[in-house]
């Protein structure tokens, strides 16, 4: 039990290294973070493809496609979406949004797979949604006031940034239903060799979207120095690092402790993503969280922890217990 949360741990802190990027080279459009990331990732992921050679050369055609739109979405997407929230809106907004993925997913699969996997009662889940809803609204409005006291505050950009946020929430909410109806339909495939042929996949996506940027910057006369932008070493060090440690090592370390714990437990841990995340914003801001601030990251656990103790019903139950 130890192990595997101090596992969880480790994929919490390495996963919130996704979130600091965006903070550490403001100036690098968030486009070029993407692919950039992703293209490390693909790198990453090639070495791995050849130790799983066979188990790759048995996807067929239509798995192939399969693996590049949850590529496309899972990872370019989501976080072209994310890093662009962060860059418009700050850290602790977009992470808090974000942190409601456990439950999100969760009422997505209740409407969408009811009849399979059984549904969550709705009343059960209201507290949990509640409070989630309470804590994202004290850490936006903590967030506000701090902005509107700077001088020539753009609160457009910031409302736009919290709504790409909800992008990249629509975007990982999609994937892990999606990924998962394959891995239901193919019960004799690896998953491990599945998430390779996903890195795989990523890899020409990055390269196709690299060069696609750097052609439009060029025809659009962008200043920006490409390929690497103003601080190369520190911009190529960074997608190495993400691409490394919160794609691979990261994923890794939640798959051991996956197999070490129960999974209501392990559902509830991923909120060391969250709190990784924010401690990251304000470790670089140089401040503390105010109370308003703290309150709502309270408010937040505490919901996804209670929507995580929340079990399906078979829905014939359900059906059976509304007969007279």
């Amino acid at each position: 039990m130890w192990t595997g949360t101090l596992y969880a741990l480790v994929a919490g802190l390495m996963w919130g290294l996704v979130f600091v990027g965006p903070l550490l080279v403001p100036e690098y459009p968030a486009a070029l973070q993407s692919v950039g990331r992703y293209l490390a990732f693909g790198l990453i992921a090639l070495p791995l493809a050849w130790l799983d050679r066979a188990a790759l050369r048995q996807l067929s055609r239509a798995d192939w496609i399969e693996a590049l739109k949850l590529a496309a979405v899972g990872n370019l997407l989501y976080y072209l979406c994310l890093a662009s929230a962060i860059q418009r809106a700050g850290g602790p907004l977009p992470t808090m949004i974000i942190g409601t993925l456990p439950v999100v997913i969760a009422v997505s699969a209740n409407l969408r797979n009811a009849r399979r996997d059984g549904r969550l009662p709705w009343g059960r889940l209201a507290p949990s949604l509640l409070l989630i809803a309470a804590g994202i609204a004290c850490v936006n409005q903590a967030e506000l006031a701090a902005l509107k006291a700077q001088a020539g505050a753009d609160l457009s950009r910031y409302a736009t940034g919290a709504l790409l946020a909800f992008g990249a929430v629509a975007c990982w909410t999609w994937y892990p239903l999606r990924n998962a109806d394959w891995l239901r339909h193919h019960p004799g495939r690896s998953p491990r060799s599945w998430a390779t042929a996903q890195g795989v996949a990523t890899l020409p996506l990055a390269l196709a979207g690299y060069a696609l940027l750097w052609l439009a910057m060029g025809v659009g006369g962008n200043a920006f120095p490409m390929p690497f932008g103003p601080r190369p070493q520190v911009f190529i060090a960074l997608m190495a690092a993400i691409g490394l440690f919160a794609s691979w090592l990261g994923t890794l370390c939640w798959n051991e402790a996956s197999q070490r714990l129960p999974t209501a437990l392990a559902g509830q841990l991923i909120v060391f993503e969250t709190l990784a995340a924010l401690g990251y914003a304000f470790l670089l801001r140089g401040t503390l969280p105010g109370a308003q601030t703290l309150l709502g990251i309270g408010l937040l656990v505490a919901g996804v922890a209670w929507a995580t103790r929340v079990k399906p019903v078979p829905l014939e139950r359900l059906e059976a217990e509304r007969l007279p």
